[in-house]
């Protein structure tokens, strides 16, 4: 390659930030269960939320990251000023309980998953070492080294388009099932829908994308602390912004129609629906894939290694939304940018979320019906949170000159919608 296209590259890969992180984060591996879980069950029949849930995603991350950018302060400080504590007060609580019951649901799949590489390491060592991993790197690491790290583990997420390429199958069909919505009008279909939104739209994601933002508002000097002073903000700043959440929310969507395309061609063809977790998922994986010598081993290894690596990305992203959001709350400092000495608070709340959760895989705790509380928790929170987010939006008085477009608001109020819908199912299905 020559030296301009390497540059063009470099300069590529620089815009990427805090989009292409949210948007790797949101396929965590209790995501890639969930979408593995829609490949086996209903094989190529759910691709096309995939295309379908993309503008909601931007529009929503887009607000969430302008809203960062352009006050210098994250989701849950934004509130506490705008509106009453009486309504942050219990969001950020449950925020709190669904976040690390997720962090122990990732740590235990990519434990699970190093196993299925590597079956003779001892998975409490394993698992006691990702959690220790993790809590060193967000504390001690410097900010602009992390989310490098953070940028590069990204791309273990491209594990899941080499898995679809050895699964292969019949692309027309795929391509139509793509673009092409399907619903069936059963329990099990309307519990996947409901999940399908419940783990792309995800709270967590919100307060991450804001706070992180505003992050970066610090690291250029434009404020001193998150939530203290408004940065002047660029209009190129803003072209930039936008950017990089349209690719990041682009390449998560990708990896979840590569991850439905990878198990429908494999599991539902064998008539294997039932999967709970994503090493199961590449487990199954291993004597279904025939397309040359090893494949199946080959496949297996892929997918397993795309859980421990996004899963690496994932917990600190959940660990952090949390820190942020409570953070704000007690008018700690707070950021990644911080040494630990500088934000005590706010390290301390990401490793006790983290070690929490890795008490969760010890404890006689069900991991499959923690993941069932945890989905209904973020449908509690979504939607009013949804409202919020695209009420600061518009506030002229937060944004100035920086509001909603038309079709950010329509796709905003559609996502309300849709997103109220799913939590309606979920709990007439639960309480059933």
């Amino acid at each position: 390659m020559s030296k301009s296209g390497l540059l063009k590259i470099k300069s590529f890969f620089k815009i990427l930030g805090p989009g292409l992180i949210t948007g790797a984060a949101d396929d965590d591996p209790s995501g890639i269960a969930t979408y593995s879980q829609a490949g086996a069950q209903f094989g190529f029949t759910t691709l096309w939320m995939a295309l379908f849930q993309f503008p909601m995603m931007v529009v929503i991350q887009e607000m969430c990251a302008r809203i960062g950018l352009v006050t210098g302060s994250g989701l849950s400080g934004i509130i506490k000023k705008r509106y009453s504590k009486k309504i942050i007060y219990p969001i950020i609580s449950l925020l709190l309980i669904a976040n690390t019951i997720n962090i122990g649901a990732d740590i235990g799949a990519m434990s699970a998953s190093v196993k299925l590489v590597f079956p003779h390491l001892p998975i409490v060592a394993v698992t006691i070492l990702f959690t220790a991993l993790v809590i060193c790197a967000e504390i001690f690491i410097p900010y602009r080294k992390y989310v490098t790290i953070l940028k590069y583990l990204a791309l273990s997420l491209l594990a899941y388009m080499v898995t679809a390429i050895i699964v292969g199958g019949n692309w027309t069909e795929i391509l139509v099932a793509s673009v092409i919505p399907h619903f069936e009008f059963t329990p099990a279909f309307a519990m996947l829908f409901v999940a399908i939104f419940g783990t792309t739209i995800s709270p967590y994601l919100f307060f991450w994308q804001t706070s992180e933002e505003a992050e970066e508002d610090v690291t250029k000097n434009k404020i001193k602390n998150i939530g203290e002073g408004t940065p002047k903000i660029r209009n190129k700043e803003i072209k930039t912004m936008r950017k990089d959440v349209v690719i990041g929310m682009a390449f998560s969507q990708m990896v979840m129609w590569f991850i439905i395309v990878t198990t429908a061609g494999t599991l539902h063809m064998h008539g294997i629906t039932d999967i709970a977790t994503a090493d199961q998922a590449a487990k199954a994986l291993e004597p279904l894939v025939k397309t040359f010598p090893h494949s199946g081993e080959l496949a297996k290894i892929i997918f397993a290694l795309g859980v421990i690596g996004v899963g690496m990305l994932a917990i600190p992203v959940l660990a952090g939304s949390s820190a942020y959001a409570l953070s704000e709350q007690f008018g700690w400092k707070q950021g990644l940018s911080k040494k630990f000495r500088q934000a005590k608070g706010f390290y301390l709340i990401i490793a006790a979320s983290t070690v929490i959760g890795l008490w969760i895989n010890f404890a006689n705790v069900d991991p499959i019906k923690a993941l069932i509380y945890a989905a209904v928790i973020n449908g509690v929170i979504a939607v009013p949170l949804l409202v919020l987010i695209v009420k600061i939006g518009n506030d002229k008085k937060i944004l100035e000159g920086r509001t909603n477009g038309k079709i950010s608001n329509i796709v905003g109020w559609i996502t309300v919608v849709v997103m109220g819908f799913a939590a309606a199912v979920m709990f007439l299905t639960w309480l059933k």
